[in-house]
């Protein structure tokens, strides 16, 4: 069984969005993701960003999995969160 807390399996994704260029930061809202090479909407977001959570998602047996701040789950956590956070409108 696998026994990583929602912070540690958060701070593996970051790791890992780190590497991919994107900007982390672990608060207790969960992870707070910024893409620093995209422009963002508007003078309050000069870059696209999202907290991203984790936490049990009862459809799956109560597994862990990755959510974005408007409540979608994330099948592929960076391909999602990359892709989400590419600029150009979106969210």
């Amino acid at each position: 069984m696998d026994r990583m807390t929602s912070q540690q399996r958060l701070a593996a994704l970051g790791a890992h969005l780190v590497a991919r260029g994107l900007t982390i930061g672990l608060t207790e809202k969960g992870l707070r993701v910024t893409n620093p090479h995209a422009g963002g909407c508007c003078d309050d977001a000069a870059h696209p960003a999202d907290t991203i959570t984790c936490h049990a998602r009862r459809e799956d047996d109560g597994r862990m999995w990755f959510w974005t701040s408007w409540g979608e789950p994330i099948t592929d956590a960076s391909k999602v969160i990359l892709g989400n956070l590419a600029g150009g409108g979106g969210r």
